[in-house]
C-alpha cells in the first residue's frame, strides 16, 4: 500500500458528502456530474482560490496554514475528531515517502492500570486497554470472557480490528457487526493520520485490505472516529443478549492508551447476564474448554463460544 493517509483524498472526500443546501448554497442534484460541492464551491466558503484548492486535492500543495484548515474545516462542517484528522494530515511531512519508517516502541501497561483492571473484574466491569493500532495491551477476564481471550492469542493477533474483521465469532458476537466495523475503521484511520510511518500500522492496513472486503469497503469512506461513550449490544454464546454501556478514557501519563469501561444498567437482565458471566468464569477449573460450558442447550453445535 503506498500511503495510509492522503490530505487531498480526505478534502475530496468531505466535499463530496455534503450537498449545497448543507450549507445555504442554492443547487439541482439533477444538473450536477459530480457528487457533493463542487471544488469552486468550497473554495468559495473556505475564502480561499479555486486553483489553491485544486493543488491541494491533487496533492500537488502538501502544506496549509492553521488559517486556512481552519476556514476549510468550517465550510466542510467537519466535527472535532474530524478537524484534528484533518490538521494530522496537513502536519505531515513533505518528504514522508523519502523518509525510512520508525520501528515502533512496543507500549507497556502500568502495574497500577492492571489493580484497576482486577478492582473493575471484582465489580462485573468488563473493561480492557487499547493502544495504537487498536491493539489489545491488557483486559480484565470479565472483559476476555465476554469478547474473546486475546492474552491466549499470539502478540500480533491481539488487536480489535483483526478480530473484527477476521474472526468469523466477532460476526456472531456483536448485534450490530456493520456499526462496529465501520467505528473500528475510522479509528485506524484516525490513528494512520497521526502516525503515518508507523510500518506496525501499514501492515495491519494492508493484511485486512487484502482479506476482507467490508475493510475496503470502510477504508475508502475515509471516516474518522474516537470513542468516548455509547451502547454495545452482544450476542453471547453462554449468557444470550446483552448490551452494556461503555466508557472511553485515555489514560494518564501515557500516551495513547485508552481504557474502556463497560457497565450495565442496574437491576436489568444484561447486569444480571454478566453477573452470570462472571460467575461462570470464576467457576470454571483451570484449563477446562470452554466448549464444556453452555448456557444454552439449544445452541447449535459449531458456533462461536467465549475462548477463555
Amino acid at each position: 500500500m503506498k500511503d495510509l493517509v492522503d490530505l487531498g483524498k480526505y478534502l475530496r472526500s468531505r466535499r463530496e458528502r455534503l450537498k449545497p443546501a448543507d450549507v445555504g448554497l442554492p443547487g439541482h442534484a439533477s444538473r450536477r456530474r459530480v457528487p457533493g460541492l463542487r471544488r469552486e464551491e468550497l473554495a468559495q466558503l473556505a475564502g480561499v482560490s479555486s486553483d489553491y484548492l485544486t493543488r491541494l486535492e491533487q496533492g500537488r500543495c502538501r502544506t496549509a496554514s492553521p488559517a486556512v484548515l481552519d476556514a476549510l474545516a468550517d465550510a466542510l462542517r467537519l466535527d472535532d475528531t474530524e478537524r484534528a484528522h484533518l490538521f494530522d494530515l496537513a502536519a505531515r511531512p513533505a518528504s514522508h515517502a523519502q523518509r525510512r519508517a520508525p520501528r515502533p516502541e512496543p507500549q507497556e501497561i502500568r502495574p497500577a492500570v492492571r489493580r484497576l483492571l482486577d478492582v473493575l473484574d471484582e465489580a462485573h466491569c468488563p473493561a480492557f486497554v487499547l493502544g495504537r493500532r487498536t491493539d489489545v495491551l491488557a483486559g480484565n477476564r470479565l472483559a476476555m470472557a465476554l469478547i474473546v481471550d486475546f492474552d491466549a492469542l499470539p502478540g500480533p493477533e491481539r488487536n480489535q480490528a483483526r478480530f473484527v474483521f477476521l474472526d468469523p465469532y466477532a460476526r456472531d458476537l456483536y448485534a450490530d457487526w456493520e456499526t462496529v466495523a465501520a467505528d473500528t475503521t475510522a479509528m485506524l484511520r484516525m490513528d494512520a493520520g497521526r502516525h503515518p510511518d508507523d510500518p506496525w500500522l501499514q501492515g495491519l492496513v494492508e493484511e485486512l485490505s487484502a482479506q476482507s472486503a467490508p475493510f475496503r469497503r470502510h477504508w475508502v469512506d475515509q471516516k474518522v472516529h474516537e470513542r468516548t461513550d455509547g451502547t454495545k449490544g452482544y450476542h453471547h454464546p453462554v449468557v444470550g443478549d446483552l448490551t452494556v454501556t461503555y466508557q472511553a478514557m485515555k489514560l494518564p501519563a501515557v500516551e495513547e492508551q485508552t481504557l474502556y469501561i463497560y457497565t450495565s444498567e442496574p437491576g436489568s437482565a444484561s447486569e444480571a447476564a454478566l453477573r452470570l458471566l462472571a460467575s461462570w468464569t470464576t467457576s470454571r477449573k483451570k484449563g477446562e474448554p470452554a466448549e464444556t460450558v453452555d448456557a444454552d442447550p439449544s445452541r447449535s453445535e459449531g458456533s462461536g463460544v467465549p475462548r477463555i
